[in-house]
This record gives C-alpha cells, sequence and structure tokens, in this order.
C-alpha cells in the first residue's frame, strides 16, 4: 500500500488540562449521573491524548489469503480486555462514529457512539477542545472518509446495558431507553474504573443507510473505509508500541444498528479490510444472541469467493455485488 503514512491532521492534549480547560458538556441528566461517578471533585486524568485524521487509502490490488484464526469471534460487547494471542499486542477498538465526532455525546442517547464516550469522558472533552480550535473534526471528507484515530484516552468508567428486571432495567440502557432511566437505576449501572484503562480508537462513519442491494460503488466505499481506518491503526501503533509489536482491532456489526447495514456484509468487509491493512489479528464482538451466525456466513462467504488464494480485490467487490445483498432497517437507536 502506497499512500502518505502520516495523517492529514495530528494534534496531542494533556488529559489533565483538557479536562479542565474543556469539560464535557453532558446536556442529558443521566448523563451527568454518569459522570459524577467517572469523574468525582478532585479526579486527576493522566497522560496524552493523540489526534490524528486520515486521508482516504487506495485499496491493494490483491487481497492475500490468512490463516482461520485470523479473525477471532467473542460473545457480547466491547469489555476492554486484552487479547491473550498475539499476546502483548496493540489494541484499538472501533467507535462507530457519526461524521461529525461524538456529536451526540451530551445528549440522552446512548448508542455504540456515545457509551463509549461516557465511558471516556475524555472523549467528550476532546470534542469540545477541538471545536474550541476550529480543527476538523470529521469522519468523512467532501467525497472521502477521514477516520479519526484517538490514542490514550481513560476508559473510567464501565456501564452496565444489558437487561436485568433485578437492577431495575427490564429493558436494558442501550439506545434511547437510557435517557428514561431512573435515575438511581443509572447511578447502580456504572462502575468506576480505578485506575483507569487506556484505550485507543478508530472511529469510522459507515454509510448512512441504504435501500434494495448494494451497488459495488457502495461496497468499495465501504471497504476503503474499513481499510483506511485499519491501515492508521497499524501506522500509529508502530509509532506508539514497541518495534514489532502485533496489531489487533477489535469491531462488531459496525452500520448495522441505526444505519440497517448488512449484517453480513459489514462483517465480510471488515475482515477483507483488516487483511488489506496489514492487521494481525480481528477481534470481531458479536453482540447478542445469534450475532455469531452472520459474522461465520460472511467469513464462509468470503472463503467461497476467494478459494484461499490470493485474489483480485477488483473482481471481489464485482463479486460481492452480484451476490445481492440487501440493506436491512434502522433498529431506531
Amino acid at each position: 500500500m502506497d499512500d502518505a503514512t502520516e495523517p492529514i491532521e495530528r494534534r496531542t492534549f494533556d488529559a489533565q488540562e483538557l479536562m479542565a480547560q474543556h469539560p464535557p458538556r453532558w446536556r442529558d441528566a443521566n448523563k451527568r449521573h454518569v459522570a459524577e461517578v467517572s469523574c468525582p471533585p478532585g479526579s486527576t486524568h493522566r497522560g496524552a491524548l493523540g489526534f490524528t485524521r486520515w486521508a482516504a487509502v487506495t485499496l491493494p490490488p490483491n487481497l492475500e489469503p490468512a490463516d482461520d484464526a485470523f479473525v477471532t469471534a467473542v460473545p457480547g460487547f466491547y469489555d476492554y480486555r486484552p487479547v491473550p494471542d498475539p499476546s502483548g499486542a496493540i489494541e484499538w477498538h472501533v467507535n462507530f462514529a457519526d461524521p461529525h465526532l461524538f456529536g451526540y455525546y451530551g445528549g440522552g442517547l446512548l448508542a455504540q457512539d456515545e457509551l463509549q464516550v461516557a465511558e471516556h469522558p475524555a472523549l467528550g472533552a476532546l470534542k469540545e477542545a477541538l471545536a474550541s480550535a476550529g480543527i476538523a473534526a470529521t469522519t468523512l471528507g467532501s467525497a472521502d472518509p477521514t477516520p479519526i484515530l484517538v490514542t490514550g484516552v481513560e476508559r473510567r468508567v464501565a456501564i452496565a446495558t444489558d437487561p436485568d428486571a433485578v437492577a431495575g432495567r427490564p429493558r436494558g440502557l442501550y439506545g434511547n431507553a437510557f435517557a428514561a432511566a431512573d435515575p438511581e437505576v443509572v447511578r447502580r449501572a456504572a462502575t468506576r474504573i480505578d485506575p483507569p484503562t487506556i484505550s485507543n480508537l478508530v472511529a469510522m462513519s459507515a454509510p448512512p443507510g441504504g435501500h434494495g442491494t448494494y451497488r459495488a460503488g457502495e461496497i468499495e466505499s465501504i471497504l476503503v473505509t474499513a481499510t483506511t481506518g485499519f491501515r492508521a491503526a497499524v501506522i500509529e501503533s508502530a509509532r506508539i508500541g514497541p518495534a514489532g509489536a502485533a496489531v489487533a482491532v477489535h469491531t462488531g456489526f459496525w452500520g448495522c444498528g441505526a444505519f440497517g447495514g448488512n449484517r453480513v456484509l459489514m462483517a465480510l468487509l471488515q475482515a477483507v479490510a483488516a487483511r488489506l491493512a496489514g492487521l494481525d489479528r480481528l477481534v470481531f464482538h458479536t453482540g447478542g444472541p445469534g450475532g455469531e451466525t452472520p459474522l461465520r456466513e460472511g467469513l464462509e462467504t468470503l472463503a467461497t469467493l476467494t478459494g484461499g488464494v490470493r485474489t483480485d480485490t477488483s473482481r471481489l467487490i464485482a463479486a460481492l455485488a452480484e451476490l445481492g445483498f440487501r440493506w436491512g432497517a434502522s433498529n431506531g437507536t
């Protein structure tokens, strides 16, 4: 891949100064309750946040084969636990971003993006700092994707969003249910992480919905977005980590919630992008019950199309379009 190895924008922020000078603006009352748990008075915020924004890459002409263990399926949602294999990997988590980075973090919604910001409150401060400085914080340019990477951000609280009638959240706290929840239920669902753990994020925006069958151009655009984000993670890992460290990216059904993306196709395309970008491991969190099925179908379809040998990327895109994958419907979050 011959694209530039430097981002189109790079900034570094001291975490303590960031939170003091540009505190997150939690407009929703329940978000403020979570912040009281994550950042009580007198909290110290350590480290530095790295912000980079990346131009779209040119897809490599060929997809190289990979072994069966390249994609690791993990039940449930992000738990931010290190992967045991490969040990010592530089790890990243995909943020299912809005085109405007963390655009709705302070409101009542608690979808994947907003949940990640609530658990990593300095991301809200980063959003405010970028806006104050007039720095472009968009994951989509005028025509091409521009994924954003954030390194070194503290995860200070874990929010339990799963349905639990005993805990007072029979329908869970995910999505629009969060804002309507009883404040005491929200407080009990928020567990402070002390000391905080550190996360690295890849924020990339999926296409905002479609209808009918996926066209080849749509498939290519999705693949370019994911490959750009994953390739940026490889480049940044070489800069921030020890020489030769493996790179692992955690993801899930990106673009398959509010945007109604096809779960089989979006899983398949991320697996392709991970190989094109040179990742060592793609860790796929399959979410709720049944999530392993579309991932398995996607990987089996990819294996059938490639036959386990080097495959022309353009022909693969055309073959995927011919399979007639169809857009789904929004889940309302």
